[in-house]
C-alpha cells in the first residue's frame, strides 16, 4: 500500500464499504499513535496531540480546517490549553473507512 498521506479521499457513500478488520489491522499500522475508540458503537480513529501553549494548538487546529476543508472529510476537533484531541470517522457509513486514515496521516504531517 502507498504512503496514506500522499492519498486523496473518495466521496464515501451510505454504500460504501468499512474497513474490514484485516484492513484494519493494515492501516493502524501505517499510522502510529493514532488509536481506535467505539463510541455509540462507531468505530472511530483519535489522536491527541500535544503543545506548549493555547496559540500553538489554536494555530495546528486552523490548519487541520484548512487540510478537512480542502479533502472534503471533518474530524471531531477538541482544542484545550497545551492539546488538540482530532477524531476521524466517516459518518455517512458509521465507521471507519479508508479515507479515515488517509486524513489522520495527513494530520501526522502537519505535527512534523
Amino acid at each position: 500500500m502507498s504512503n496514506l498521506s500522499e492519498m486523496k479521499c473518495e466521496a464515501c457513500q451510505a454504500d460504501a464499504p468499512k474497513v474490514s478488520d484485516a484492513e484494519l489491522a493494515d492501516l493502524i499500522r501505517m499510522i502510529p499513535g493514532w488509536g481506535v475508540e467505539v463510541r455509540d458503537g462507531v468505530m472511530q480513529l483519535e489522536r491527541v496531540y500535544k503543545f506548549k501553549n493555547f496559540k500553538l494548538a489554536m494555530a495546528f487546529t486552523n490548519e487541520l480546517a484548512e487540510l478537512a476543508e480542502a479533502e472534503f472529510h471533518h474530524p471531531g476537533i477538541l482544542t484545550e490549553w497545551g492539546k488538540v484531541t482530532v477524531t476521524w470517522w466517516s459518518h455517512s457509513v458509521k465507521g471507519l473507512h479508508k479515507n479515515d486514515f488517509i486524513m489522520a496521516a495527513k494530520t501526522d504531517q502537519l505535527q512534523s
